[in-house]
């Protein structure tokens, strides 16, 4: 699939591949409203909005970002609409019955809040969470009734810390998807720092890149609220 990529935009990689193979498995089903966290080219709204969701929502605080999932979402004439803004703060008070993201999540000792530029899709702090707490803190108030949460991230920045989080806020977590990658540069210039700080066994140049799925479950879901209103693209 042909997608606009403007300078600085994350390309899509395996991992987007794979959140985009686990919400096809899902099955969006015929007028669910879907929000995508950290859209970069726009990929996985694309695929949501394919999918048969009525609405998609799609985040991204970068601007290149932003512009590049408005071309790419407009021009397949898709019911996607783009918003500018951190996390779920451009979808404050609304729900939806899928959220997808594909946050940063590589560890590393940059302070992922002065970066600019394309680190920004990849840097996510010494434990590689920047973001993760941030999305299992927030989703579970933006499921609707039954939603779904899939959430990519590595397994070396603690898929079980992320299952405790998501269950403690009352929904039911397994790991969906995982698939062993070989490190791309970025992991490949750290590995030695990663090995001395304990988190790489010896000579190991591969991670797991997992697909954490999270359900409301149909016991809790009457007492949530119904989806919130649509807004029109910022």
């Amino acid at each position: 699939m042909f997608l606009v990529r403007p300078p600085g935009v994350y390309r899509p990689q395996s991992d987007t591949a794979m959140l985009v193979r686990e919400l096809r498995r899902s099955a969006v089903a015929p007028g669910a409203r879907v929000l995508e966290l950290g859209t970069g080219t726009g990929a996985v709204a694309v695929a949501a909005a394919r999918g048969g969701a009525r609405q998609v929502v799609a985040v991204d605080v970068a601007a290149g970002s932003v512009l590049a999932a408005r071309l790419n979402t407009r021009v397949r004439g898709l019911p996607v609409q783009v918003r500018r803004g951190d996390l779920f703060d451009p979808v404050a008070g609304e729900r939806f019955d899928v959220i997808v993201a594909n946050p940063p999540y590589v560890v590393g000792d940059a302070d992922p809040a002065r970066l600019r530029g394309r680190a920004r899709a990849w840097e996510a702090g010494r434990d590689g969470r920047w973001l993760l707490d941030r999305i299992c803190a927030a989703a579970p108030e933006h499921l609707t009734r039954r939603g779904t949460l899939l959430l990519m991230q590595s397994s070396l920045c603690g898929v079980e810390r992320t299952l405790e989080a998501l269950e403690g806020a009352g929904l039911r977590v397994s790991v969906a998807a995982r698939a062993r990658e070989p490190f791309g540069p970025v992991m490949l210039a750290r590995a030695a720092a990663l090995e001395a700080r304990g988190l790489l066994r010896p000579g190991q140049r591969h991670e797991d890149l997992v697909v954490v799925r999270a359900d409301v479950p149909a016991d809790a879901a009457d007492g949530r609220e119904p989806p919130g209103p649509a807004r029109s693209a910022a």
